[in-house]
């Protein structure tokens, strides 16, 4: 089985929500959609339901033209941030209701029906109402049904973001291996790189409805191909600040010098944007020959483990990730520290030309 967009656009009322976008998913594979609120991810899996029709391209699936087809003559499961349940029905016959639309036996029903209870814990609750459940365990009813609708398609749109955290982490697990064996196509919603990198598979990111790159979620991860598609894949965004390269030293804006070394020295001279995530940059140096910079900090905040620091470096806004509690005064100026194999290196128009060594290597 595959899925094929080929130059798929979405305008509504003058207001384009998918530019022209090419994307093939094929059979047994899990495809993260990554990218903030209102980047596409939603619009683009409508799109690939049949719940909205493309204003261009085509859409095709096993090779067959599907564009305009009904999203009921299509064999689909869909899974919302915002569960839907029929709450005159027990769990049993809600997840039990679409297989009753394909006709399938009691036996053939009871049976998977337990089989994806089970898989997701909801055996001791199949004689309940949905009302009757919390939200997780709702949300697991909805993920059931998905499951045994032996659907081509599965369009999972954000399904975990209302749960409490333990169980976000618990499925954030269980979801790839649960779906492993149906050997369908599954697309994945999320706003979070943290999730798209635990769910694996392949990823793609979005910003301001376009695709900007699609791989296997490591390689995304490890080799932006520009500066948009690291600044989606790095929560909080990558850290940028303009360089020189000129011989074998790079100046960085505030005057700060190193010397090229790998790929970066074989670059042409002229300027170039460096890009760094939030958690390689450190309150103090763990490596020589890391890299000292001035800022000055203007918000702290402490999750319980680790230190968000928001600092303005000369102009630029960077945010820093650091690990345990600090106890910092606002105002105040910080070193701050970077190993230079942790720097990407983008043109001035934001194509990568050089990862970071530390991800050549991972």
């Amino acid at each position: 089985m595959s899925l094929k967009l080929q130059g798929v656009s979405k305008v509504l009322e003058g207001q384009t929500h998918i530019h022209p976008t090419d994307l093939e998913l094929q059979n047994g594979t899990m495809n993260v959609l990554l990218g903030p609120t209102s980047s596409g991810k939603t619009s683009l899996m409508r799109l690939m339901a049949g719940l909205d029709v493309p204003n261009t391209g085509r859409i095709f699936w096993n090779g067959a033209d599907v564009t305009g087809m009904r999203v009921q003559d299509r064999r689909v499961a869909m899974v919302y941030q915002q569960f839907i349940n029929y709450p005159s029905m027990t769990v049993y016959d809600n997840i039990a209701s679409p297989m009753r639309l394909l006709g399938k036996s009691a036996a053939e029903i009871d049976s998977d029906v337990k089989k994806a209870a089970d898989l997701m814990k909801l055996t001791p609750f199949l004689a309940r109402k949905p009302l009757e459940l919390s939200g997780g365990q709702q949300q697991r009813c909805a993920l059931a049904r998905a499951l045994v609708k032996d659907a081509g398609l599965v369009l999972l749109d954000e399904p975990l973001a209302n749960l409490d955290y333990k169980l976000r982490e618990e499925l954030r697990a269980e979801i790839p291996k649960i779906f492993e064996e149906a050997g369908s196509i599954f697309v994945y919603a999320t706003t979070e790189p943290e999730e798209a990198l635990l769910l694996g598979g392949n990823t793609a990111t979005l910003w301001e409805g376009r695709v900007t790159q699609f791989g296997l979620t490591p390689h995304v991860y490890r080799r932006p191909v520009n500066d948009t598609t690291a600044r989606v894949f790095s929560d909080p965004p990558m850290n940028f600040l303009d360089i020189v390269k000129t011989g074998s030293v790079l100046r960085f804006g505030d005057d700060t010098t190193v010397q090229a070394s790998g790929a970066i020295a074989d670059l042409p001279d002229g300027r170039y944007k460096a890009g760094f995530r939030p958690n390689h940059l450190e309150l103090s140096p763990h490596v020589a020959g890391a890299m000292q910079f001035e800022a000055r900090l203007t918000v702290t905040e402490i999750t319980g483990s680790e230190t968000f620091v928001h600092l303005d470096h000369y102009g630029a806004r960077w945010v820093g990730l650091i690990h345990g509690v600090h106890n910092l005064a606002l105002g105040q100026k910080l070193s701050v520290y970077l190993d230079p194999a942790h720097i990407y290196v983008f043109s001035e128009n934001g194509a990568l030309v050089s990862a970071a060594p530390y991800a050549e290597v991972a």
